[in-house]
């Protein structure tokens, strides 16, 4: 195997990334190394792209990026067990210590003291990546390698939507992000009798029809609360997927929801937002249920039964496929897409056959 290989990092503070040549990881005594065939998009990854302020207070330039990936083993430490060069894998990106309150009571994705990869680690936007092979997450040989890289983020999807028993009733996506709408369709397998997506994007609205969603609402054009209340009687909605993180959406969405309704919040605001607790919150008897990450590893055996048996097709959410040396191309697309349909984006490390 080869001692170097490219990959595409933030190599100082700033705007943007750079492809670089760099040392093939060497895997630790329980780690094992990746040789990484399809990655995908975060919205993390752009986040650190355009360095924002978050990514100034998290990011530690030079650092690889990328937590969104599949591939093959290619080597495993001495004390790795149970798994093999040559078998096709993802990684849960976070990894726990295992000491802390959260991981002692079993909730190892609320880890208080977690390293993501890509974030605060090497990621897998290169040829190769090395991960401790406890993360490791053996896919299935029928599952392509760019729709197995997309398990982090739907994870986040099957997190949120299994939160709350929505079997017979009515479910409102605030925000049609690719998260957004890969809850659509694991919505309909959980049994909602009514999908409602809000966007102000057209061209999202547009995939979440594709996706499964009965109703598309833009509240740049309509009228949300009033259309929602409508269309369940009078009341509202029974649960939320607030996946926009954009504080008028979600002010609108706990205005959708009905009394004693239900709210699981996985989008993230770009700073503090005041809304009308008590009115929204309070008095409505609302339920709101924080959505962090995947549940070790309850989610991604739910992912794999969602997958495996073809309930959720995740392949209308591919929207480009690239070599990662069009990186630049890639987060045009994804900042500045214009018109076009622009949901995840697949980059090919070690080239597109």
């Amino acid at each position: 195997m080869k001692k170097r290989m490219k990959a595409l990092a933030k190599t100082r503070p700033g705007p943007g990334l750079e492809l670089i040549e760099t040392e093939v990881p060497q895997p630790g005594p329980r780690d094992v190394l990746i040789r990484v065939k399809a990655t995908s998009i975060c919205g993390t990854d752009v986040h650190i792209y355009r360095w924002d302020g978050w990514s100034q207070q998290r990011i530690r330039p030079p650092l690889i990026l990328g937590h969104e990936f599949a591939g093959e083993i290619v080597a495993v430490g001495e004390a790795v067990e149970g798994l093999e060069v040559g078998q096709p894998v993802s990684a849960e990106g976070h990894i726990v210590d295992h000491t802390c309150a959260a991981c002692r009571a079993g909730q190892l994705h609320l880890c208080r003291n977690a390293r993501v990869i890509g974030i605060d680690r090497p990621g897998a936007f290169a040829e190769y990546v090395c991960v401790p092979a406890e993360n490791v997450w053996v896919n299935a040989p029928d599952v392509p390698p760019e729709i197995a890289s997309l398990q982090d983020p739907f994870g986040n999807a099957v997190h949120a939507v299994y939160t709350f028993d929505l079997a017979g009733r009515s479910v409102l996506v605030s925000g049609c992000g690719p998260i957004g709408l890969m809850a659509i369709p694991v919505a309909r397998v959980a049994g909602a009798r009514l999908i409602i997506a809000s966007d102000p994007n057209e061209q999202r609205l547009a995939l979440a029809r594709r996706m499964g969603a009965d109703v598309v609402l833009n509240p740049r054009c309509d009228e949300v609360v009033a259309q929602v209340r409508e269309l369940t009687g009078g009341d509202g909605v029974d649960v939320v997927l607030e996946m926009s993180g954009a504080p008028a959406a979600i002010q609108t969405a706990l205005e959708a929801l009905r009394p004693g309704g239900q709210v699981a919040a996985l989008g993230l605001t770009p700073e503090p937002i005041r809304l009308d607790w008590n009115d929204l919150v309070v008095i409505k008897g609302a339920t709101v249920q924080g959505i962090y990450g995947r549940k070790i590893w309850d989610t991604w055996h739910r992912m794999r039964a969602l997958l495996q048996t073809g309930a959720v097709d995740l392949r209308p959410l591919i929207t480009h496929r690239l070599p990662l040396e069009a990186y630049e191309e890639a987060f045009r697309l994804l900042m500045n897409p214009g018109d076009e349909v622009v949901a995840k984006i697949i980059l090919y490390p070690n080239g597109m056959d």
